[in-house]
């Protein structure tokens, strides 16, 4: 390993001053990213800022309209939250699909979205709720957030703080995942709102990550049923193609966990 000093911030103000102090800073959250490609010798910061012990980072918080998980709050503890379970039981049943034991009670929500890995789970919830993501400086809607293959509209030494579900009238959660790594080869989630929108979003699948899949939404709108997906034919333009399956295996998957996720929200 080489050289890089740890700190352990406090508070949201004290992490964001010690990264703008340092050369090559980076924030460290459950560690599941940054310590692998730091062991590989991938990524060298003069820096590393923990946020796992801030203690406003840590938390749930459940409304009548809306379930706020703060940024560090462990897939453990998002799971086996019973006001989550009550409010969105696809989140927490979408939390306790991740990883394993080991990963689930080190992994954290903020780091999962910020890191925005293709094929992680978080991103399609956050997309499909149409939840807003709450920085150290501003608020940033779903359908702003995902940028592209690990992008984001993060600024650099932006801190995520909150996530803020829209509690929906209906939602499910299915996944395909690899068999190793738990990742997911594709998940959708989808969701009705209480105004009547229907929103989907799929993980796994696109060579560009999350994303909104507007002909299953479409369906849905008209017929909320597993059954209105049967003729649907997901275009494989896009998706990626690779030795865990093809893009036409892939499309099929969008439908079929579609359906699925349907059926598990009733």
């Amino acid at each position: 390993m080489y050289e890089t000093t740890y700190h352990r911030p406090s508070s949201v103000d004290e992490a964001a001053a010690l990264f703008a102090k340092g050369t090559e800073s980076k924030y460290l959250a459950g560690g599941h990213t940054l310590i692998p490609v730091m062991k590989q010798r991938l990524a060298s910061p003069s820096d590393v800022i923990d946020l796992g012990k801030i203690k406003d980072l840590v938390g749930v918080e459940v409304s009548a309209d809306a379930v706020t998980i703060k940024a560090a709050t462990t897939h453990y503890d998002v799971a086996g939250s019973g006001p989550v379970q009550k409010a969105i039981p696809a989140l927490a049943h979408l939390a306790s699909l991740i990883g394993d034991p080991a990963v689930r009670y080190r992994g954290t929500i903020g780091g999962s979205i910020a890191n925005n890995d293709p094929a992680a789970d978080y991103p399609a919830a956050v997309l499909a709720l149409g939840a807003t993501v709450k920085t150290n400086k501003r608020s940033i809607a779903a359908d702003d957030f995902f940028k592209g293959l690990f992008s984001t509209a993060l600024a650099d030494g932006e801190i995520i703080t909150t996530v803020s579900f829209p509690i929906p009238a209906k939602a499910g959660y299915s996944k395909f995942p690899h068999p190793a790594s738990r990742f997911a080869l594709t998940g959708v989630f989808v969701v009705r709102t209480k105004s009547g929108e229907v929103r989907v979003g799929a993980t796994g699948a696109s060579q560009n990550g999350v994303m909104r899949v507007p002909a299953i939404e479409a369906a849905l709108k008209a017929n909320w049923s597993a059954s209105a997906l049967d003729g649907i034919k997901i275009p494989t333009s896009g998706l990626m193609s690779d030795i865990q399956g093809s893009s036409d295996y892939r499309a099929n998957l969008i439908k079929v966990m579609a359906q699925r996720a349907v059926t598990a929200a009733g």
